[in-house]
C-alpha cells in the first residue's frame, strides 16, 4: 500500500466547504463600486480615456488641415497649369494670326509682281 492516506468522504465534504467558503469570503472582500479607492480608479480610467479622446481628436484635426492645405495647394497649382496653358495657347493663335498674315503679304505681293510683269 502507498504511504499516502485515504480520506474518507466526510472528509472530502468539508474539505470542499472550506473551499467554497474560502473562495466567498475572498469575493466579499473586494470593495463595492461605493467605495473610495474603486472611485478613485474609475477616475483615473475616465481621465486617462479623455486625455486619449483629447488627443485622437487634436490629430484628426491636424489631418483635417493638413488634407486641406495639400487640397489648397493642388487648386493653386493647377490655377497656375490653366493659366499657363491659357496664355500659351493665346501666343499660339497669335503667332498663327501673324504667320497668316506674313503669308498674305508674301501671296500678295508674288500677285503684284506677277501683275506687274504682263
Amino acid at each position: 500500500m502507498s504511504g499516502m492516506k485515504q480520506k474518507d468522504f466526510r472528509d472530502r465534504l468539508n474539505a470542499a466547504k472550506d473551499a467554497k467558503q474560502a473562495m466567498a469570503a475572498k469575493f466579499n472582500q473586494r470593495p463595492g463600486p461605493d467605495d473610495p479607492a474603486v472611485a478613485e480608479k474609475r477616475a483615473a480610467r475616465a481621465a486617462v480615456s479623455a486625455a486619449r479622446d483629447a488627443r485622437m481628436a487634436e490629430r484628426e484635426a491636424l489631418r483635417v488641415a493638413e488634407n486641406a492645405r495639400l487640397a489648397a495647394e493642388r487648386e493653386a497649382l493647377a490655377a497656375d497649369q490653366a493659366e499657363q496653358e491659357a496664355r500659351a495657347a493665346a501666343e499660339k493663335a497669335a503667332n498663327e494670326v501673324k504667320l497668316e498674315a506674313e503669308r498674305k503679304a508674301a501671296r500678295d505681293a508674288r500677285y503684284a509682281a506677277r501683275k506687274a510683269r504682263k
